[in-house]
């Protein structure tokens, strides 16, 4: 399943309501789930970015829904990146190389 990295910054309000973060965590969880995707994990981080979320879908529709509905809320704005596992690069390199 591919794998999508959202690094994540709190938003004014996000900053606000900083003790319900464990909490919205859960739910997004949750509403990842109801989208067939899973949160592989989330961490709370030091430095540019606040969190940093791993999620696994299906595909990018899926995985770019789940961010829609997490950063709909308000609380924070993500960018993401697209995922290659190990496998999947030595079939990327297997095809670049011809």
């Amino acid at each position: 399943m591919p794998t999508y990295v959202a690094l994540l910054n709190w938003t004014d309000q996000g900053i606000r309501n900083y003790k319900d973060t464990v909490k919205r965590a859960e739910g997004f969880d949750a509403a990842v789930q109801k989208l067939g995707a899973r949160l592989v994990n989330l961490y709370w981080t030091v430095g540019p970015h606040d969190l940093v979320a791993v999620v696994e879908a299906s595909d990018d529709e899926t995985a770019t829904a789940a961010l829609l509905q997490l950063g709909g809320v308000g609380n924070v704005r993500t960018t993401t990146l697209r995922a290659f596992g190990r496998e999947e690069m030595d079939r990327i390199i297997g095809k670049a190389a011809g």
